[in-house]
């Protein structure tokens, strides 16, 4: 292969796309839409599910399945979660869920940050 072929022509979004394959260690198959509220629940730690559905354009339906696949997983599925965040129920409304980083999910955001910034 030409050596020229497989350089960099952008250091910063090589970072970047270098950061994005530290989450897909975690599944190589992992869809972008998991990516996305990874990413958002690590720059909103603590927010609704409900405000990550909006602000990314997901269905209820889709978030739970990505929110799902961050935290252990679903109930009774064979499946197991990448356990990077947990659901919790609000306590000031039982009908919404509060998003927060596990400590694996803070480690992985750190080691996400740490290879964009330096």
């Amino acid at each position: 292969m030409d050596p020229n072929r497989n350089q960099a022509t952008d250091a910063r979004l090589e970072r970047i796309h270098s950061a994005f394959e530290l989450i897909r260690i975690k599944d190589r198959e992992m869809p972008g839409q998991v990516v996305s509220c990874f990413l958002y629940v690590a720059s909103h730690d603590g927010c609704h599910k409900q405000a990550m559905e909006h602000e990314l354009n997901l269905t209820s339906a889709s978030a739970s399945r990505n929110t799902d696949i961050l935290s252990k997983g679903r109930f009774g599925r064979e499946s197991k979660g990448l356990g990077l965040i947990t659901k919790e129920k609000d306590s000031t409304n039982r009908r919404k869920q509060i998003l927060t980083l596990t400590p694996a999910g803070k480690d992985l955001a750190k080691q996400m940050k740490t290879i964009i910034y330096g």
